[in-house]
């Protein structure tokens, strides 16, 4: 595409739009007509130089002008409390259902690593050697050791305050570092399976696999399970940088990005529930069936929450991405 012939066959038409744009609300009705379709006209005109030019003072302008042109077409409005509703009962839980081909899988597969990591530390005390002193391992898995004092070691609230805050940070970097190429992500998993598995390992040696699991099983379960949907987004998120498939790599970074935007306000409200149970429930003193029993009803009651709801507004077209009213125009792709 000659590019000077171009700007020199259309510069009017932009030159029109932005003086429309300056009259704002004083337009006539057929000025606004006319706004609309200098709109639709230079979004696409702007597409064609994108793919063909690479000069970045008219993509600017004409980008500035597509984007204020779209806010005057389809203006602004406020967000409101059946927003939040609406995100709580279907936007969330429908993005979380349709990225479960991605967070399942890693759910499964992270379960099997930090077995596997367990058994390993476990049965092998060269690697137990290698982690601490013997002394050292001695007083974090004994009766009333570091294990079992750490959910009791700080007041209940402030307690759940620093494990929400710390557990939200780590699905928030899973979200966010998704994006270079599921790396990130990999690493930080990897390093919540090790610590796990580690715990595992110290305390099936030491012969208090089942203490440890009563500490961990009740707040654990649905900690976890956020962390492995965070993680499975993240991931979800990395690949589509990699294999966009029909979309332009931008435009599929920008749909994914948005939903796990979501996801992450979504999961952050689902890691304070797990924090109020790790600071209350766990070092409370219920018998260790019924904290179990606890973590397990908030379990279940999130994958309902899921499957349930989510599946049904999955299912009525909700992907937990904005509506397309409020989401940006996609441009036209150039042949």
């Amino acid at each position: 595409m000659d590019l000077d012939v171009f700007v020199t066959a259309h510069r009017t038409e932009w030159d029109r739009l932005e003086h429309l744009l300056r009259r704002g609300r004083r337009l006539t009705g057929a000025e606004a007509d006319e706004l609309v379709v200098l709109y639709q006209r230079t979004a696409t005109h702007l597409s064609l130089i994108q793919s063909s030019s690479s000069d970045p003072l008219l993509t600017g302008r004409l980008t500035q002008l597509v984007a204020r042109a779209r806010s005057t077409v389809t203006g602004t409005r406020k967000a409101s409390w059946r927003d939040a509703a609406r995100f709580l009962t279907a936007g969330f839980p429908a993005a979380v259902y349709r990225s479960r081909h991605w967070w399942v899988p890693t759910a499964v597969l992270s379960t099997v690593v930090a077995a596997l990591l367990g058994w390993w530390i476990g049965t092998h005390p060269e690697v137990q050697a290698a982690i601490a002193a013997p002394e050292d391992l001695r007083a974090m898995t004994r009766p009333g050791g570091e294990y079992e004092t750490y959910y009791s070691s700080h007041p209940a609230a402030s307690f759940a305050a620093q494990v929400w805050t710390n557990n939200a940070q780590a699905a928030a970097l899973c979200l966010v570092l998704g994006a270079f190429l599921c790396i990130p992500v990999i690493w930080i998993l990897f390093l919540n399976m090790l610590n796990l598995g580690v715990g595992i390992g110290l305390m099936s040696s030491a012969g208090r696999l089942d203490v440890f699991l009563g500490l961990v099983l009740p707040h654990g379960l649905l900690e976890l399970t956020a962390v492995f949907v965070a993680a499975g987004t993240g991931l979800r998120l990395g690949w589509a940088v990699i294999d966009p498939g029909p979309l332009s790599r931008r435009t599929a970074l920008a749909q994914q990005g948005r939903a796990a935007l979501g996801m992450a306000i979504g999961l952050a409200l689902v890691l304070f529930v797990s924090g109020l149970i790790e600071g209350f429930v766990t070092p409370s003193g219920l018998p260790t069936w019924a904290r179990i029993a606890i973590g397990i009803v908030a379990e279940l009651a999130f994958l309902a929450y899921v499957y349930i709801l989510g599946g049904r507004a999955a299912r009525a077209g909700d992907t937990g991405d904005l509506a397309a009213v409020e989401r940006s125009a996609e441009l036209p792709t150039a042949a």
